[in-house]
C-alpha cells in the first residue's frame, strides 16, 4: 500500500470515528460473534457528513482505476450512498447516471421497482458493507435482468473476516465470496487491516487500548 492510500484510509477511519459511525466496545454481529468494533453507515445522517462520505466513495472509486458507466444503490442504505457518490463524482468532473430500486414495485405513476436512470453499461453497486452478500446478489439479478453488466461493488468498510457463524467459521470472507461468485472486484474505502494500522499508529491511549481486542478478533476470524 502506498503512503497516499494509507493516508486516505486513515482519513476515512478518523472521519468515521468523529461521526461516531465507528465505535469500539462489545457488539454482537449478525453472525452471532462478539465484535470489538461496530460500523454503522446510517450514522452519516446530516448534510455535511453525507457530503464528505460521498467524496470518500467517489475518490475510492476513481483511485481503483475501474471503468464504469453508472451507479446502482440497493434499497435502502444504498440509495443515499449512490446519490451522494454521484454528486461527488460530478464535482470531480465525472458526471454519471445513477439508479436505485424500491423494496415494493409501484403500480401507479411511472410504476416498476427501479427509480432513476435506465440500467445500462458497466454498473457499480454501492453499499455500506457486505455481510451475507444478499444485497449484492439481489442487485446483480436486477442489473442483469435489465441487460446491463454488474462490474464492481463499492463499500465503505471490508471487515476482512471469514463468513459463517460464531460456531461454524467459513474459509473465506463475504467479500471474497462475492468476488468469486460474480467475478467482479469489491472496492472498499477502508478495511480491518487499515483499522488496525490506524490504532497502532494512534497517539491516543484511549484508542490504543482497543488494539488487543481487535487483534484477538482478527486472529480468530480474520482472513
Amino acid at each position: 500500500m502506498t503512503s497516499n492510500q494509507e493516508n486516505f484510509k486513515n482519513e476515512f477511519i478518523h472521519f468515521a470515528l468523529d461521526a461516531k459511525v465507528l465505535a469500539f466496545g462489545e457488539f454482537k454481529t449478525k453472525a452471532g460473534r462478539l465484535s470489538p468494533y461496530f460500523f454503522n453507515a446510517g450514522g452519516f445522517n446530516d448534510g455535511a457528513l453525507l457530503k464528505a462520505l460521498g467524496e470518500f466513495y467517489a475518490k475510492a472509486l476513481i483511485n481503483s482505476g475501474l471503468e464504469f458507466d453508472m451507479l446502482f444503490g440497493p434499497a435502502y442504505k444504498g440509495i443515499t450512498l449512490a446519490a451522494t457518490t454521484a454528486v461527488a463524482l460530478a464535482s470531480m468532473g465525472k458526471s454519471v447516471p445513477f439508479c436505485f430500486n424500491r423494496k415494493e414495485a409501484k403500480d401507479h405513476g411511472e410504476g416498476g421497482s427501479l427509480v432513476g436512470a435506465p440500467l445500462k453499461g458497466r454498473v457499480v453497486i454501492i453499499d455500506d458493507v457486505i455481510s451475507a452478500g444478499t444485497s449484492v446478489r439481489e442487485s446483480v439479478d436486477i442489473i442483469r435482468q435489465a441487460g446491463a453488466t454488474p462490474s464492481a461493488v463499492l463499500i465503505a468498510l471490508d471487515r476482512m473476516e471469514r463468513s459463517g457463524t460464531a460456531a461454524e467459521i467459513g474459509d473465506s470472507s463475504a467479500v471474497q465470496n462475492v468476488e468469486k461468485e460474480f467475478g467482479m472486484p469489491v472496492v472498499s474505502i477502508a478495511n480491518l487491516a487499515s483499522l488496525m494500522s490506524f490504532l497502532e499508529s494512534s497517539q491516543s491511549a484511549d484508542l490504543q487500548k482497543h488494539l488487543p481486542a481487535v487483534k484477538a478478533y482478527r486472529d480468530q476470524y480474520g482472513i
